[in-house]
């Protein structure tokens, strides 16, 4: 299998996580999707030039994040799973997922891109649907995360693949001091080894966006 991906993209992160939680053997692809020739190239294979993008041996292509490691989950059934096989734990791990993509991942995203902007430029409502959504966010996983070591509690699943990477960007741009349930799911997040690669995967990018 080969992943196409760009280390700074959230939803390659996410893909990411998982690949390292099950250990997949997998070839690697960086597509620059900030450089107009790659990202020109790269559309010649997917034409919507989203990543990631994970292309099977035979050609066959896998895009969108949660679509990619659904496909994984099922690879090997001896394997630890990420979606749990219990149908209501699995649709609760799915709405999970969603939750964290939509509202809170491209909310951060929407304030990481504003505030590039010139401040006169700034969508301001935008920002502040960002910030709503984001509140709302925090308030929930601040209470189903409680009495929980994992979303999902005592299993890390999907939904954890899907928070580590917003969470780590939303410590520049809407931090969650006021939610100490938040901060030490975070701290446990950030501690897994498959986030800490990732982590360390990203670090020289970093400087690109801060």
């Amino acid at each position: 299998m080969k992943l196409y991906y760009f280390p700074l993209s959230t939803y390659a992160q996410k893909v990411l996580i998982a690949l390292y939680e099950k250990n997949i053997e997998f070839a690697s692809e960086l597509v620059d999707l900030r450089d107009d020739q790659q990202r020109a190239e790269y559309r010649k294979l997917y034409p919507l030039g989203k990543v990631p993008l994970l292309v099977l041996n035979d050609g066959h292509m896998i895009p969108e994040s949660t679509i990619i490691i659904e496909y994984l989950d099922n690879l090997d059934p001896d394997v630890r799973r990420l979606i749990p096989e219990d149908a209501v734990r699995g649709r609760q791990t799915r709405f999970h997922d969603r939750m964290y993509d939509l509202y809170l991942n491209e909310s951060v995203a929407n304030l990481i891109f504003e505030g590039w902007k010139p401040e006169a430029k700034r969508n301001q409502k935008l920002i502040d649907n960002a910030n709503f959504r984001i509140g709302v966010m925090y308030d929930y996983m601040s209470k189903q995360l409680a009495d929980r070591t994992w979303t999902m509690g005592d299993q890390f699943t999907l939904a954890d693949c899907a928070a580590a990477p917003p969470l780590f960007y939303a410590n520049d741009v809407a931090p969650f001091d006021a939610h100490p349930n938040i901060g030490t799911y975070w701290q446990r997040l950030s501690m897994r080894p498959s986030v800490q690669k990732v982590l360390k995967e990203i670090k020289p990018y970093l400087n690109d966006i801060r």
